[in-house]
């Protein structure tokens, strides 16, 4: 077993499931992708520290809990069609793709995008359709989606994106105001259309940007 192999065991064991991630097959999803790959060259020691990493255009890759947590929370039995807003450095990406049909992801950052997918379809993702874009517009053609993942914080969620949601369908994302203490949450679309929110927990996100 290799250093980043070992790190990441330890990872799963003491940050995952000692935190309440259960779900088997996202627990092998992070057991699947190399994290290592996914964070600057500089921050590789830190690849499978339970922390937030920068990475290019002043983002982050998310604390692995957080992406598990976000995971977990979207309920994926790998039939889905799943909306990812914020592709960052694809981590949180390949994880979907190992537990999902089909990903979109959208991305307002060119070079961010670019990069992920390369670094993507060298991992052999192959389900992945990318898009450079405002996310808070999501991907209308595309609709509906049986699960959207927003990865950046809005105040609020953006009427196209619950719009692009399938009736039972689950969205999962932070809200709150930029750079303060936000809430992560799941909401299930009812039938008519409102949502069922969950509490995840309290969380920070970079905010969530819209072209306008």
């Amino acid at each position: 077993m290799t250093r980043f192999q070992q790190q990441r065991e330890t990872m799963i064991a003491r940050h995952l499931m000692a935190r309440g991630i259960v779900d088997r097959r996202v627990l092998e999803a992070f057991r699947s992708v190399p994290r290592e790959a996914f964070v600057p060259p500089e921050s590789a020691d830190l690849a499978y520290a339970d922390q937030a990493l920068p990475i290019d255009c002043g983002q982050t890759i998310s604390q692995p809990y957080i992406v598990a947590l976000m995971t977990q929370a979207l309920e994926l039995s790998g039939t889905e069609r799943v909306l990812e807003i914020g592709t960052g450095c694809g981590y949180q990406t390949a994880i979907l793709a190992e537990l999902a049909k089909e990903v979109f992801t959208v991305e307002r950052h060119a070079d961010l995008l670019h990069k992920a997918r390369e670094r993507l379809q060298q991992l052999g993702y192959d389900k992945i359709h990318f898009r450079v874009g405002d996310g808070t517009q999501g991907w209308p053609e595309a609709a509906p989606f049986d699960r959207v993942i927003i990865t950046a914080a809005a105040r609020e969620c953006p009427p196209a994106l619950w719009d692009q949601l399938a009736p039972g369908g689950i969205l999962v994302a932070p809200f709150g105001e930029p750079w303060q203490p936000q809430r992560l949450v799941a909401c299930r679309k009812c039938p008519d259309g409102r949502p069922q929110e969950e509490f995840l927990c309290a969380c920070r996100f970079v905010p969530l940007v819209a072209e306008e």
